[in-house]
């Protein structure tokens, strides 16, 4: 069985646009709304940015994310992967048990990700 600090670094910026083809993992931006309105987002991320993680990523809160589930893998990125990882720990503590921090959107766009505009 893997410690949870293993799970975190295990997947790659590939293997996440792949899931995320097949709609077997969450894949979440992380920066603020004026990033996204310059850069576009991964195709099918959910948009939460990292000062309101706490609230949307509560599965008690009542503005938990619509588009979540805890039983599902998360991949999340930023624009470094500074963000990310302190958004992968958040995530975490609440509860979800796959959380993965693929770095920023160039290493999303570099593995074949596509690109949306916000």
């Amino acid at each position: 069985m893997m410690g949870r600090q293993a799970t975190a670094s295990k997947l790659s910026p590939q293997e996440a646009v792949e899931l995320a083809k097949d709609g077997a993992i969450t894949v979440v931006d992380v920066r603020d709304h004026n990033e996204l309105s310059m850069t576009g987002k991964a195709e099918g991320a959910v948009h939460i940015p990292l000062a309101v993680i706490r609230m949307q990523a509560d599965p008690r809160s009542p503005d938990f994310h619509p588009d979540l589930d805890t039983s599902k893998p998360v991949a999340i990125y930023c624009a470094s992967g500074a963000r990310s990882s302190m958004a992968a720990q958040v995530f975490r503590q609440m509860g979800f048990d796959e959380v993965h921090n693929i770095g920023g959107l160039g290493h999303w766009q570099m593995a074949g990700g596509s690109i949306v505009r916000a």
